[in-house]
């Protein structure tokens, strides 16, 4: 494929055996280019500059700069990269500061091949990735550390969804694509798009991912 047609990907993380394996299977996909890596925040923003990246895989916790406060000055930036954030067991907290900051998505370290690139793709292509293997266990933490006031919020949001608006809602936090959404409803791909931006006004919601968080505060999946 041309290098113009590229998704051009900037991979940050401090563990130099980490980036070496998100580069190495980022570039086996054809529809996609490494244009760099950096070990911090700080070189993140300074290497975002010189290349110009579509996509920036971020690591959360680094030295220098974290990945949160990196994610927002590079959402603030006038040609702003999508921002992944990169997570693991003792980062599920940290990962809703960078999504706050203007992450469009997560995924885990060690996620697989494929779905590092369909991450990739999506989030390129405007849209919000939520990883299905990791939502859970987010939502779970999330849950065990926001106040009563916030569950109640949810609840009352959750309330004025529509029976079927509540079933995409319950399949997005499962973390399907609207694709799988619309095989699972019987539902066409445009109605399903319809649904999802009736879900996020009625939610209050920015992406996939603060439905996702919503509708598990609201209990309604455990």
């Amino acid at each position: 494929m041309p290098p113009d047609q590229q998704i051009r990907v900037l991979v940050v993380d401090d563990e130099a055996l980490v980036r070496m394996g998100l580069v190495f299977i980022l570039d086996s996909a054809e529809d996609i280019a490494v244009v760099g890596e950096a070990g911090d925040g700080a070189q993140a923003i300074e290497m975002a500059h010189r290349h110009f990246p579509d996509v920036v895989l971020m690591d959360i916790r680094m030295p220098v700069m974290d990945g949160i406060e990196a994610t927002g000055r590079l959402r603030n930036m006038p040609r702003p990269p999508q921002v992944i954030a990169l997570t693991s067991l003792d980062t599920d907290g940290a990962v809703f500061g960078t999504l706050d900051a203007g992450a469009a998505g997560f995924v885990l370290k060690d996620v697989a091949p494929q779905e590092l690139c369909d991450a990739v793709r999506t989030v390129h292509a405007g849209e919000a990735f939520t990883s299905a293997r990791a939502t859970t266990r987010l939502i779970r933490d999330y849950r065990g550390n926001t106040a009563r006031r916030k569950l109640d919020e949810a609840r009352a949001a959750v309330a004025l969804l529509t029976a079927k608006e509540r079933e995409i809602a319950l399949l997005v936090a499962e973390g399907r694509s609207n694709a799988e959404i619309a095989a699972a409803t019987f539902t066409s791909l445009s109605t399903v798009k319809t649904h999802l931006q009736q879900i996020t006004a009625k939610l209050d919601a920015p992406n996939r991912v603060g439905i996702a968080v919503t509708v598990a505060l609201a209990d309604l999946i455990q």
